[in-house]
């Protein structure tokens, strides 16, 4: 197994408890709030494997980023098919959203859009992070 697989899945098993946690924090919200929340135990069993499997992809896909012999554009290609097909078999399993057409579009415009603002959020810092870490760098080079 490559390394890159390797660190995939330790990021994931290491991130993949968190959704569990997520989740029922969620539902106590749901019970808390609403007068005729009711689950049974394979729907909260559904919920909590699937949401393991959403922090657990979504954790290990940022190997993607990493390999060096990728240019960026395939590193995004891996890391947003990755986490879209995570995101709509989790939403689709969980009955969150009716897996209909009209639903699943909307539901990919809304991940396109947020997907993006994201990555290019953290695209943003990232170079103004190196921009910073540059200027010390070549400030300081004679000390």
């Amino acid at each position: 197994m490559n390394r890159y697989a390797k660190s995939f899945l330790l990021r994931g098993a290491i991130f993949g408890g968190i959704g569990p946690i997520i989740i029922g924090i969620i539902y106590s919200v749901l019970e808390a709030t609403l007068e005729s929340f009711s689950l049974n135990g394979t729907e909260v069993l559904l919920a909590i494997v699937s949401t393991y499997l959403l922090a657990f992809i979504h954790a290990g896909a940022s190997i993607f980023n990493q390999i060096d012999e990728w240019p960026i554009a395939k590193s995004l290609v891996f890391h947003f098919g990755s986490l879209y097909l995570a995101y709509l078999f989790c939403y689709a399993a969980n009955r969150w959203i009716p897996f209909e057409l009209n639903v699943v579009l909307i539901f990919t415009a809304i991940f396109v859009v947020c997907y993006f603002l994201v990555w290019f959020t953290v695209f943003a810092v990232i170079k103004l992070t190196e921009k910073r870490l540059n200027k010390k760098i070549n400030g300081n080079k004679y000390i």
